[in-house]
């Protein structure tokens, strides 16, 4: 069973005008008009999402096994350290 709800939403007065103007065009409610923009905007999501994922992985003097890759504040002071201390040399 579908239950349809009854909410607010704020949306800027061109794009609120346009889509009046496409449901009146089309003989249907604002209503119809948003649904079906959120539907088309789910699907595009999810098809988006299906795209397979390709790992990449480095070996070699790119490792570093005493970083700690779970605090990600480290990653940015180990680049710090390295661009301001290559001008000194």
């Amino acid at each position: 069973m579908i239950y349809c709800v009854r909410t607010t939403i704020d949306l800027p007065g061109p794009l609120l005008q346009n889509a009046k103007r496409r449901a009146a065009e089309r003989g249907v409610t604002l209503s119809v008009v948003v649904e079906d923009a959120l539907r088309s905007q789910s699907a595009a999501k999810a098809s988006k999402s299906d795209d397979p994922f390709h790992l990449h992985t480095v070996r070699g003097r790119l490792v570093k096994p005493d970083l700690d890759l779970d605090r990600t504040s480290e990653l940015l002071v180990r680049d710090d350290e390295a661009e301001f201390t290559r001008g000194k040399k």
